[in-house]
């Protein structure tokens, strides 16, 4: 065999084309001797003759072919190329090797259900079932695991005399049951929203000292005890403890609580990177010590009801940093602090900030050029038959009065009727009332004059009082469904209708609504009166004829407030069904609804361009709507109880709220930012707010039978000179915060200490007391004389 000369071309190829039965060679081996290879020969010769036509054995290919192997065109590949490869001819191994490899690769069954199993319903419960069996024997083998040690050290007390070692070997014990209840607890999902409904209502009746910063606290909890629940396969129950709580959190944390939301398996926390950077890093929080110390004597006090899980997490997920401030100077409840939160994840802590940046038109809206050359035109003929004051022409003032502003809207944006003349003449009265107005405001905010209007026997059924632009009639709604009118100048409230049998009277009685009325409004033009009731409806009234012209329903609860556009034609109300509407005089059904508060529309407000509403709410928050869009375009967030009454200055630029947490807030509407807190109204609900014409001076009236004067402008970036110390011998002199001064013999001012002295921030002014009245309403004449008004509780 060593010795053999190699064959040109290699037999058994030509066989393998030749014949399909390649059998005999399978094994790709050439025979081991002469006889052995012409037996091979001769078996070759007899299958060609088999072949031959006419040969009897060809009646049996079948049968011959059943005996043999069945190879695939694969096989035989293999086997060639095997044979090659060991012969040694390696260039013919190559070729065949390369286009064995160009075959086409056989088609693939097509993606159907038809050909594609499905798993069975059965399986899929089967694998779920096995899962939660895993999960429920961890927590089982926990439990036994410790049953078992309880069990072994009480063998071992058994069998002890020792005494030390008896002692160490009970507390043990003791330690072991602790923990296996504490095992227990943690493994009830109810126990999740027991223990944060328990400090939720905790914090919601804590001190207002503490309040903020403890309210800031829940939401990391919130969080935590929700990515619990889901971590420990409670899929179902973390859903309903999340849409529980969610609202809470959505204004100041919405993009995060939005993210968690899909969250249900445990699964989820492994690729959710907010889950796992709350997961892996700690909250930073920022607390006084006084706070803290309160939470955790809270938490301690409760433990058996959950405390012990929230104190966990806090040790567990929570950095608290120590504050050195006092805590109320921390920061205010419902306020973001971008210090705290995850450092390790960037979180969008100011959501609120981001969403006050959306652009708005403050400006005045602009006159029509045809009515503003009619209006000059009148004010020349005026100005040439009186005297300027201080200087200043009737034309000048109505030119600076209208003068463009950078950031005014477009004149079209609001629809408004044709002026007619009584408008003209009512705005040319307006020009001339400006320029007469007493100035509050020049280097230094001064104290205005109030002239209080106290109404007797009402049998403490007055719900609301509204007086009108020319402040010569003031309304009054009241519990048994009617409004009253009275008319301050001692005129009579005459009517175009001829049989009128009250004309020579100066009140006037409108019957009409069928529930209690909670809100009256005047229009600017004096022509029309609204009204807002339990019943739903809102009621326009004619002035002329003091009946009812108009019916307006489209709110499904009570209407709280009321509110005629600065610019007529419009009017706004705020209702129980959380939604505040924005309608036309001439359309009996809303034009824009304004939702997004969670609680009742308590207070309704138009900036003085009427291309924005501004709302107060029982959520605690103020809101700013584009009357075009119907969209909120500005929150503000800062009063820890309902907000009761707005007001917006006359400049358009800052807002001011007020409710039952006795602060009035003063805010910037360009940027949505609390410009300052005024205190002074000690614990009790403030009902109304006016500023002055000239923007300078804010008044309110409260519950606490006072009207405080507020300066504005002090502790904000527009404050002007401090104003001077001046002396308080000789006389009667009014402190800030309505402490009476009196003088000794020695000449010595003694303070009087008043019973219900409150302590009053530096902005504010002065404040007028009435007996027994609280203030309903407030408001600023043209010149600047303060009305005030107000149900006597005697």
């Amino acid at each position: 065999m060593a010795g053999e000369k190699k064959d040109t071309k290699p037999p058994v190829v030509q066989r393998q084309t030749s014949n399909q039965n390649v059998a005999p060679t399978a094994q790709g081996v050439r025979p081991a001797n002469p006889q052995q290879q012409q037996g091979q020969q001769q078996q070759q010769q007899q299958q060609q003759q088999q072949q031959q036509p006419g040969n009897p054995t060809q009646s049996r290919p079948a049968q011959a072919r059943a005996n043999q192997p069945q190879y695939s065109q694969a096989d035989l590949n293999r086997i060639v190329l095997e044979y090659l490869n060991k012969k040694g001819y390696h260039r013919t191994e190559s070729m065949l090797r390369l286009e064995s490899s160009n075959a086409p690769t056989p088609p693939v069954a097509p993606i159907a259900p038809g050909t594609t199993p499905l798993a069975n319903p059965s399986e899929i419960d089967a694998k779920k079932e096995k899962e939660l069996k895993d999960k429920l024997t961890k927590n089982e083998r926990e439990i036994r695991e410790l049953r078992d040690k309880q069990a072994k050290i009480e063998r071992e007390l058994r069998e002890t005399k020792d005494r030390e070692v008896r002692l160490a070997k009970e507390k043990d014990l003791r330690d072991l049951k602790d923990l296996e209840e504490k095992k227990k607890r943690e493994n009830d999902p109810e126990i999740y929203t027991i223990a944060y409904s328990m400090l939720r209502r905790w914090v919601d009746s804590s001190l207002d000292l503490y309040k903020p910063e403890l309210s800031r606290i829940l939401y990391p909890l919130f969080i935590h005890c929700f990515l619990e629940l889901i971590s420990k396969g409670f899929g179902l129950q973390a859903k309903q403890f999340f849409d529980k709580f969610k609202p809470d959190h959505i204004i100041l944390h919405g993009v995060e609580v939005n993210k968690f939301a899909g969250l249900s398996l445990p699964e989820h926390l492994k690729e959710n990177e907010l889950a796992m950077a709350y997961r892996n890093h700690k909250y930073k929080i920022l607390v006084s010590k006084t706070s803290l110390n309160l939470l955790l004597y809270f938490l301690h006090e409760n433990e058996a009801v959950g405390g012990a899980i929230l104190i966990r997490i806090i040790n567990q997920y929570l950095d608290p940093v120590i504050s050195i401030n006092r805590p109320d100077k921390i920061d205010q409840e419902d306020e973001a602090n971008p210090e705290e939160g995850i450092p390790e994840y960037v979180t969008d802590t100011n959501e609120v900030e981001k969403f006050n940046e959306q652009s708005v038109k403050l400006g005045k809206l602009p006159l029509d050029p045809e009515v503003s050359k009619e209006i000059e035109a009148e004010l020349k003929i005026k100005d040439e038959k009186i005297e300027p004051i201080n200087g200043k022409t009737l034309t000048d003032e109505f030119q600076e009065m209208t003068k463009p502003e950078t950031d005014s809207p477009a004149r079209e944006s609001l629809p408004l009727p044709v002026k007619d003349y009584s408008d003209i003449k009512r705005m040319i009265l307006e020009v001339e009332d400006s320029r007469s107005k007493i100035k509050l405001g020049a280097i230094q905010a001064s104290a205005p004059s109030v002239c209080m209007y106290t109404f007797h026997n009402t049998n403490n059924d007055m719900t609301c009082i509204d007086f009108n632009e020319d402040s010569n009639l003031v309304a009054a709604g009241f519990q048994d469904s009617y409004i009253k009118l009275w008319s301050l100048d001692g005129k009579p409230l005459k009517s175009v209708l001829k049989r009128d049998r009250h004309r020579n009277e100066n009140t006037r009685k409108l019957i009409g609504h069928s529930g209690p009325v909670y809100s009256v409004s005047f229009s600017p033009d004096n022509k029309f009166l609204l009204s807002a009731s339990e019943d739903k409806t809102v009621r326009l009234w004619s002035l002329d004829t003091y009946t009812s012209l108009v019916s307006y329903k489209g709110h499904n609860q009570p209407i709280w407030d009321v509110k005629f556009s600065p610019l007529g034609h419009y009017f706004a109300t705020a209702s129980h069904d959380q939604t505040a509407r924005l309608w036309a005089t001439d359309h009996i059904y809303p034009l824009r609804i304004f939702a997004g508060h969670i609680n009742d529309v308590d207070c309704v407000e138009f900036h003085p361009n009427s291309n924005y509403v501004f709302t107060g709410s029982s959520d605690k928050t103020c809101r700013m709507w584009d009357v075009q869009t119907g969209h909120c375009v500005r929150i503000f967030m800062g009063h820890t109880n309902p907000v009761n009454c707005l007001a917006v200055s006359p400049d358009g630029r800052w807002l001011a709220s007020a409710g039952e947490d006795s602060v009035v807030n003063i805010w910037d509407i360009g940027t949505g930012r609390r410009l300052k807190a005024m205190k002074g109204h000690g614990r009790t609900s403030i009902y109304s707010l006016a500023f002055s014409r000239d923007g300078s001076v804010l008044v309110s009236g409260s519950a606490d039978n006072t009207v405080r004067v507020w300066d504005v402008k002090r502790n904000t970036n527009d404050a002007g000179p401090e104003p001077e110390a001046f002396s308080l011998a000789g006389g009667d002199n009014t402190k800030a915060d309505g402490g009476a001064v009196a003088n000794t013999a020695d000449g010595k001012p003694v303070e009087k200490v008043n019973k219900k002295e409150i302590i009053a921030t530096s902005d504010h002014m002065t404040a007028y007391f009435t007996k027994k009245t609280p203030v309903y309403k407030v408001h600023f004449t043209r010149r600047n004389l303060c009305l005030a008004a107000g149900a006597f509780m005697g």
